[in-house]
């Protein structure tokens, strides 16, 4: 199994700011992550939102833990700490990120996150880590930004058993990139083509979700309704989504 130890040069976390907005690069002009500077718990990039869409499946976990494969600047992590009550377990393989995050993207030290410093596809591998997450968030780019470097049908795998009997992965990919037709095979196949796309956005990210578990049957209505609820408590525009997810819908019902 491919790991990495030493981050490269291209990988050393480094900073710019604009209209009240810090970015985290690895040193090139690709965006890792953003934070607005006067609101930290804000999803200042559409995508990091979306990836929050499971909501419309599950709620907050109450003892397991909602895991994410890839800090960034820290956004989901500040967004989940401010937004739910359950633990965190944040994967990222560079220890320097990790400082950058304490020291310039508020990343807040509590009781309830947990940072582990390992390669995503050797922590999801550990068949310790069954079933521990029923939330995963994958994001996982190096300094090209372009493709996940995480992505085989194994690690997908892997990421399933770590969701447990019902869970809900989220991935951020490239719709733009070579990569994206291969990580939807490899989606499918590790989750036996139970995977639905949200709409790309103009930036070019597209957010897949995959479930595990008993096949879900619920009517656009119902799903509009949860949408509602997600709006309400979370502030996203979960309404948008579940609109873009009714394409799903067969003879009234939608099945994911």
């Amino acid at each position: 199994m491919p790991t990495r130890t030493t981050p490269a040069a291209a990988d050393q976390p480094n900073l710019s700011e604009s209209d009240g907005i810090r970015y985290l690069h690895f040193g090139t002009e690709w965006i890792q992550g953003a934070m607005r500077i006067k609101a930290p718990g804000e999803l200042v990039l559409e995508y990091t939102a979306q990836m929050m869409a499971w909501l419309l499946f599950l709620a907050p976990p109450k003892e397991e833990s909602i895991g994410l494969l890839g800090l960034g600047a820290g956004s989901l992590t500040r967004f989940c700490l401010k937004h739910t009550r359950s633990p965190l377990a944040v994967v990222e393989w560079n220890p320097q990120v990790t400082a950058v995050c304490q020291m310039f993207f508020r990343l807040p030290a509590s009781s309830r996150l947990s940072v582990h410093h390992d390669d995503a596809a050797v922590w999801v591998a550990d068949p310790q880590r069954a079933g521990s997450c029923p939330v995963l968030m994958v994001d996982l780019y190096d300094a090209s930004a372009r493709g996940p470097v995480r992505d085989s049908v194994t690690f997908y795998r892997h990421c399933r058993r770590v969701l447990g009997e019902v869970g809900v992965l989220s991935v951020n990919l490239f719709g733009q990139h070579e990569s994206f037709d291969r990580n939807i095979e490899n989606l499918r196949v590790a989750f036996d083509d139970r995977i639905v796309l949200l709409p790309e956005i103009d930036a070019g990210n597209q957010i897949v979700l995959a479930f595990s578990g008993p096949s879900l049957g619920i009517t656009p209505a119902q799903l509009l309704a949860r949408a509602e609820e997600v709006e309400s408590q979370y502030g996203l525009p979960a309404r948008r989504w579940a609109r873009a997810l009714t394409r799903h819908t067969v003879n009234g019902i939608l099945h994911f």
